[in-house]
């Protein structure tokens, strides 16, 4: 017989990191990724680097290269199709390029500290999942504790046989963690394919529409919109995350304890993800 269904409450949160609790807007692998093609002859768009965003970095080259676009000019450029080679190389320029930028990209979300503690509180355990490699991580997750952020595992791109959108760095996050089963557990991302990690693993997801890549602002250039403006790029950011499967969206991390509460209500209720 199968087990009974989970009645809550939400033990553990997998949170992401680069629009999630750092880097506001998702900026860094941005530039990173433009100087990466153009190293190679070809010009991509800051539109072309971001539609993969969330996919591990090696299948995010790969997806940009294949785009249609974007191989018609590398076939242009280099009289042959974009190969698995050609995403080897491009790799190799590519991560140097990042761990250089997450240095510059490496502030906290504003509430992260504060929603983090609160969930502690709680007795949830912070879990994290990145597309960026170890490597990057190496930079980063350090610069992210100096300022309070250190979550009680993560796991990279790279770690396992396949990242996201699989489940199978979510499944690490349970095994380090000591947490099951999956609908006990909150994935938290602020692009489609970590959504989709979240719903592979089996997990609740809530997306974050203002501080990642679907809005793609600094902290600065969001809060210069207007209320109109801002309207507008919620809506869009969050019919995107909602597109993608989130159970729930919120502005930024600042929301989740809210969130959170909402989905162990859900549970309690007899809803499952």
């Amino acid at each position: 017989m199968p087990p009974p269904p989970y009645a809550g409450p939400i033990r553990a949160v997998v949170l992401d990191w680069a629009g999630t609790v750092v880097d506001h807007g998702s900026r860094a692998p941005m530039a990173a990724f433009v100087r990466a093609f153009a190293r190679f002859g070809v010009e991509i768009t800051i539109a072309d680097a971001r539609a993969p965003m969330g996919l591990p970095k090696w299948d995010h080259i790969w997806a940009v290269g294949t785009a249609p676009a974007v191989a018609a000019t590398w076939r242009e450029r280099h009289g042959r199709d974009f190969s698995r080679a050609d995403a080897d190389a491009i790799f190799a320029v590519f991560e140097p390029m990042t761990v250089a930028a997450v240095r510059d990209h490496a502030d906290l979300i504003p509430g992260t500290v504060e929603a983090v503690a609160a969930l502690r509180a709680r007795g949830i355990r912070i879990g994290s999942t990145t597309g960026y490699t170890r490597p990057i991580m190496e930079v980063l997750a350090p610069l992210a504790a100096a300022a309070g952020y250190v979550p009680d595992t993560l796991v990279c791109a790279g770690d396992l046989a396949a990242g996201r959108p699989t489940p199978l760095m979510m499944y690490r996050c349970f095994a380090d963690l000591g947490v099951w089963p999956a609908a006990a557990v909150v994935k938290v991302d602020d692009t489609a394919p970590g959504i989709a990690e979240g719903l592979a693993a089996g997990s609740w997801t809530v997306g974050v529409a203002l501080t990642g890549n679907a809005a793609g602002l600094s902290a600065a250039e969001l809060a210069a919109l207007g209320p109109q403006e801002r309207s507008a790029l919620r809506a869009r950011a969050t019919a995107e995350l909602e597109a993608a499967g989130a159970h729930l969206v919120i502005d930024s991390i600042a929301d989740l304890p809210a969130a959170v509460d909402a989905l162990s209500a859900r549970l309690l209720r007899g809803e499952q993800p």
